[in-house]
């Protein structure tokens, strides 16, 4: 309750004890008993103060829908998937969404505890036949969008393995991402559909011809002679102009015939909402005027830099950005966190789990799990909503993070998947010691023989004795082999570009 409300009350209190205090003139007339006075109004709330809020950002869990670090109860909330009514249970992981609601705000630190979601909208970036990919850098071309792929990305249970080695040429795969400031997409989720199903894009217009009714996104062409057109001021598509554009075929030159093109409004707020987004800097002038997807923020001396500082912001690095809207719609930010590093990797059974403390042992790694951490149960028990008070020792898992404090040997985890038991144990970090034929990874022993194949970060095969000539203290280098004790036998070897 505001202080406002509160001030109302306590006036309202004081005047209706005095009047009930006042009576009529003397005279022969009937007694009146007073009223009783009111209740006096409730104290101000304790568990922190309510306001409206906004947030994007990848979904890391559910039993509400957490999305960057804050839980959202869903119980009344308009939810949207692909321009269609949804539940939460139609949602995923890693998928990117928007939330309006209400937040409840520490009264002391100012952080945001929970929210109340009064609309959820998820809408996939592309959705469409994969054209080509490029294993090598991770990359593939889908309806003539670039997407990356990288420690971050999360992978439908379907996809085996969950890389794009799990993927083939002309498979139909739905993504949700980043874009970059080229336009590219750095994937948060993929999913591989049925096919048969609408193709669908998003993305800025370019290349418009009027004549022809043709325009591009990226590498794609979109002919929408045969189009309905939902928003457009004056039925008018301009360059520059960000759409969705819809279709089941495509013409003899390969573009999509559209069914529907929409031109689709930034995502904003009213001044003085709160507000939490995470995404890729795609536009930057300097450090107090820059864009995350597509979001204008500002910073000023009071902004609190987490994972970084401000000189290492720049287009396309990956932050949330959290604060106040003000009356030019501009985010100024409270703080800024730069999203930590993703480079170590982990694929192994669990020695302990700690759900109080939001801790669990790998390999005799400390891995903390947090509110920022994705959470997906893929094993055969298919849990969700998945919480670390499901995991079990002995369980297998599957870790994405980063090492934090660096060189600490503790790892913050970015993504913490379950899944049925594999007899390969696979680690992935920087190099502590070399010691031919052995090396050191967050103090886990990696013992390599005469049946080790090495390879390099183009995955050509190298010799024991190249290998050795190149790798040194702080090399990335992932290991796979099999686990004895707190030692892995190595089957293979390769470096990794960080």
């Amino acid at each position: 309750m505001s202080n406002k409300i509160i001030r109302v009350l306590s006036l309202a209190f004081f005047f209706a004890t005095v009047f009930s205090g006042c009576g009529g003139g003397g005279g022969g007339g009937t007694s009146i008993a007073p009223s009783p006075p009111p209740p006096p109004p409730p104290p101000p709330p304790t568990g922190g103060i309510s306001r409206s809020g906004i947030a994007s950002g990848p979904i890391s869990g559910f039993g509400s829908v957490i999305v960057n670090g804050v839980h959202y109860e869903t119980t009344n909330a308009a939810i949207t998937v692909d321009d269609n009514p949804g539940a939460e249970s139609d949602l995923e992981v890693g998928q990117i969404v928007q939330i309006t609601g209400t937040v409840t705000e520490d009264e002391t630190t100012g952080l945001i505890e929970s929210g109340e979601a009064d609309t959820i909208l998820f809408d996939d970036n592309v959705e469409g036949p994969i054209e080509s990919r490029d294993l090598v850098n991770n990359m593939m071309i889908v309806l003539g969008q670039t997407v990356a792929v990288n420690a971050d990305t999360s992978f439908d249970d379907g996809i085996d393995p969950p890389s794009l080695e799990g993927l083939m040429d002309g498979d139909i795969v739905e993504i949700s991402g980043f874009i970059n400031a080229n336009g590219g997409i750095s994937a948060s989720r993929v999913e591989r559909k049925a096919a048969g199903g609408e193709f669908e894009v998003r993305g800025t217009v370019a290349n418009l011809d009027d004549v022809n009714m043709l325009f591009d996104i990226n590498m794609l062409t979109v002919d929408f002679s045969n189009a309905t057109l939902d928003n457009f001021p004056g039925g008018v598509i301009n360059n520059g102009d960000f759409v969705e554009a819809k279709g089941m075929t495509f013409g003899m030159n390969g573009e999509l015939e559209a069914t529907r093109v929409e031109l689709e409004g930034g995502f904003t707020g009213d001044d003085g909402d709160n507000a939490e987004i995470e995404g890729l800097i795609t536009r930057f002038v300097d450090e107090t005027d820059f864009d995350v997807a597509g979001f204008p923020v500002t910073t000023n001396a009071q902004t609190l830099f987490e994972g970084g500082t401000a000189q290492d912001l720049g287009l396309n690095v990956k932050v949330e950005a959290e604060g106040d809207i003000n009356a030019s719609g501009v985010l100024v930010a409270d703080k800024v966190d730069i999203r930590r590093g993703n480079v170590i990797r982990m694929e192994a059974n669990v020695d302990d789990v700690d759900a109080a403390a939001g801790t669990v042992t790998i390999l005799g790694i400390s891995v903390e799990v947090d509110a920022l951490t994705r959470l997906e149960d893929k094993s055969s028990a298919n849990i969700e909503p998945f919480t670390l008070a499901d995991l079990n020792a002995g369980d297998f898992v599957q870790v994405r993070g980063g090492e934090d404090p660096p060189d600490s040997g503790m790892v913050i985890a970015s993504r913490l998947e379950r899944d049925d038991a594999d007899p390969d144990t696979i680690l992935q970090g920087f190099v502590q010691t070399v010691s031919d034929p052995d090396l050191a990874i967050l103090g886990v022993t990696i013992q390599t023989d005469g049946t080790t194949i090495f390879r390099d970060v183009d995955d050509s095969v190298l010799s024991d004795t190249d290998f050795f000539n190149m790798v040194m203290q702080g090399s990335l280098v992932k290991a796979k082999g099999t686990l004895v004790g707190n030692v892995i036998d190595a089957e293979e070897v390769e470096f990794e570009n960080e």
